[in-house]
């Protein structure tokens, strides 16, 4: 049911262009979002009846662990999808050969890997703020690098790697903690279940940003042009961090 579900809803999110939106399309995510809704009752009612549920009940009944998933599902969502629309408005509008747009986001991997060990020596003294301020200077890499672009116009790969490093640094603020922060509230006997459903939700979210925000940017791009249609995009990762601090805010109080 749960795959069924995801099917219907990721699925139209990546042929809907291709299918000029048609209805068939809207429908078929509502279908999904209906099952996906339903989903938990169903988990319960199998507990019910003496069978073994796919999750681990208990956990839903964890406030700090749902809006830690919720978290960790929008920070993922703006995840690999940034790098996709990256990538295509490198080669596209900028004319940038695929190995050099590749080296581009080298710089950004350095300073990932370093906010990755400072992020766990901050977070043992700031807790929670340190995925707060991680998110806030990915936001502000954003703002950077949608400046960059609209003030030149052809900008050097060597300028958008400097740039971009903004972007890692907050990456790796929050990726490195966040698995330990959302599971923090977990139980012992439910770690496995929580640990699966952290992994799981990760993984709907990168396919559920590329296909979404993968839309957004070839929506704009075929009306207008590749740089508003990273722009439209950047704007989506931006609202998705937002929603990030959100949830991560909300989880603290629940946490408290």
């Amino acid at each position: 049911m749960l795959f069924i579900g995801l099917l219907c809803l990721i699925g139209p999110l990546l042929f809907g262009h291709d299918a000029h939106w048609a209805p068939r399309v809207w429908l078929t995510m509502a279908a999904g979002i209906a099952v996906m809704v339903g989903f938990p009752r169903l988990q319960r009612a199998v507990a019910r009846r003496g069978g073994m549920p796919l999750i681990d009940l208990s956990l839903l009944a964890d406030a700090a662990f749902m809006r830690g998933l919720g978290a960790a599902f929008f920070f993922f969502f703006a995840n690999l999808s940034f790098y996709l629309v990256m990538t295509l408005f490198m080669q596209k509008a900028l004319q940038i050969p695929p190995l050099q747009a590749g080296m581009v986001f080298v710089p950004l991997a350095l300073t990932f890997i370093i906010a990755s060990r400072v992020s766990a020596v901050r977070a043992r003294h700031r807790g929670m703020l340190v995925l707060i301020e991680g998110c806030a200077i990915q936001i502000a890499g954003l703002a950077m690098l949608a400046s960059t672009i609209a003030s030149l116009t052809s900008p050097r790969a060597a300028l958008l790697a400097l740039v971009l490093t903004v972007f890692g640094f907050g990456q790796g603020l929050v990726m490195a903690p966040l698995s330990g922060v959302v599971l923090s509230t977990v139980k012992p006997a439910s770690a496995g279940s929580g640990s699966g459903l952290y992994g799981t939700t990760a993984q709907i979210a990168n396919a559920a940003g590329i296909a979404a925000i993968g839309a957004v940017f070839f929506a704009v791009e075929s009306v207008s042009n590749t740089q508003h249609a990273l722009f439209a995009a950047l704007a989506m990762f931006a609202l998705s961090m937002m929603l990030c601090v959100v949830f991560l805010t909300r989880m603290r109080r629940a946490a408290m």
